[in-house]
């Protein structure tokens, strides 16, 4: 099963970064549902600014992290680089 590690653009202006299996399932959630994280569901509407798609869970995870290590200028670098 493929993952994809994402972030999204929150209403302030702040980042959200997450993994899933089917991302375009998890934005809906995010701006839609309950179920969408709960650091998201008071700034929505949010916006997928960045995916990727890695083999595995744990690749999933250790590259969520290191994305959340990053600093916004580091973060907006990375949204920016193309694919």
């Amino acid at each position: 099963m493929m993952y994809a590690v994402y972030i999204v653009e929150c209403r302030d202006g702040s980042f959200y970064t997450g993994i899933a299996t089917d991302v375009h399932r998890r934005i809906r959630e995010h701006n839609q549902t309950s179920r969408g994280a709960v650091y998201t569901r008071s700034r929505r509407p949010v916006v997928l600014r960045f995916f990727r798609y890695v083999s595995d869970r744990s690749e999933a995870l250790r590259l969520e992290l290191r994305i959340k290590q990053m600093n916004r200028s580091e973060k907006m670098l990375l949204i920016k680089t193309p694919r």
